[in-house]
């Protein structure tokens, strides 16, 4: 049961959702048992797959662009895609961050960003989280 509500918080985190996985991994790191490996590794999984969501969700949606009930305006459009276009796919390794990594996600896919780089990009930044996050509960809990 630990395990699903762990890939299920870190899957909702990275969508655009407000949740938070960190502290589920921290207490599941402390109370649960399993393996540290096996956790940040079901963090890692629910948390790329909600971004791959985001993807497909930016992918898919562009072309109802012009309706009425359209979340983005065509100037937010416009600037979302000259940050992308003078940045590049290498924002995606800030996929991580609150409160900008899952925009991103979805920018990504509104820019049809290739879903192999995508998917690559997204896992570094998504796994070294996780891993940052471990090393730092080691340290403070010896």
């Amino acid at each position: 049961m630990i395990l699903l509500i762990l890939f299920l918080s870190a899957f909702g985190a990275a969508t655009l959702l407000p949740l938070q996985s960190e502290a589920v991994l921290v207490s599941s790191l402390h109370y649960s048992g399993y393996a540290p490996w096996l956790l940040i590794l079901v963090a890692s999984v629910g948390n790329i797959l909600g971004s791959t969501v985001n993807w497909y969700l930016g992918r898919s949606l562009l072309h109802f662009q012009h309706k009425r009930w359209f979340a983005f305006s065509p100037q937010q459009i416009a600037k979302s895609q000259a940050l992308y276009a003078k940045y590049g796919s290498g924002l995606l390794l800030l996929s991580w961050v609150p409160v900008i990594g899952d925009p991103l996600t979805l920018i990504a896919g509104f820019l049809k960003e290739s879903w192999w780089r995508f998917l690559i990009l997204v896992s570094i930044a998504k796994v070294s989280r996780y891993l940052v996050l471990y090393l730092g509960y080691r340290g403070i809990m010896g």
